[in-house]
């Protein structure tokens, strides 16, 4: 390898904004990142709801669609 040419390698501690924190090799000295596995939703298994509710509704009204789900499914079964 030539000399002075490649950057400075650190053992960096890694912070997630959850709170977990570990090491890793990089040419940073410090890490700091929003989600890691501790806190992921694929890795937790729970989820977080966001609040879509009524936006059906809402459109179904704006625009006068009165069509049942029954109705729906048959008309597509033909």
């Amino acid at each position: 390898m030539k000399k002075g040419i490649h950057p400075k390698y650190y053992v960096a501690k890694v912070t997630c904004a959850c709170g977990n924190t570990w090491y890793v090799g990089s040419t940073k000295p410090e890490i700091r990142v929003e989600i890691c596995s501790k806190c992921h939703p694929f890795y937790t298994g729970t989820q977080k709801l966001v609040d879509t509710a009524g936006r059906v509704e809402k459109f179904k009204k704006k625009y006068g669609i009165k069509e049942s789900t029954k109705e729906v499914l048959g008309k597509r079964g033909k």
